[in-house]
């Protein structure tokens, strides 16, 4: 199954995601659960979120995943959304 997560970082947190980026690459790299990530950008190019797409058994799963997440363990999220995704192109 295919979850999307979709963050938003609180205003003013670019240095928090900076400062815990490293951690949430090998979060990334050890869990193996992502299909695809990124972050998102703001008018300036700055990053202001994440888009990363989960392939887990279940909501549950990429709910766990997304607790783990050490941006999320850092406070750096505003909101974090999560829903089913379908790969249509690509």
């Amino acid at each position: 199954m295919l979850i999307a997560l979709i963050a938003r970082d609180k205003p003013g947190a670019l240095q928090t995601r900076k400062d815990n980026r490293d951690d949430h690459l090998q979060y990334i790299a050890e869990t193996g659960a992502v299909f695809q990530a990124g972050p998102l950008l703001d008018d300036a190019g700055e990053m202001c979120g994440s888009l990363v797409i989960l392939e887990v058994e279940d909501m549950a799963a990429a709910q766990a995943w997304a607790d783990g997440d050490p941006y999320a363990k850092a406070g750096l999220f505003e909101s974090v959304q999560l829903t089913v995704w379908k790969k249509v192109i690509g």
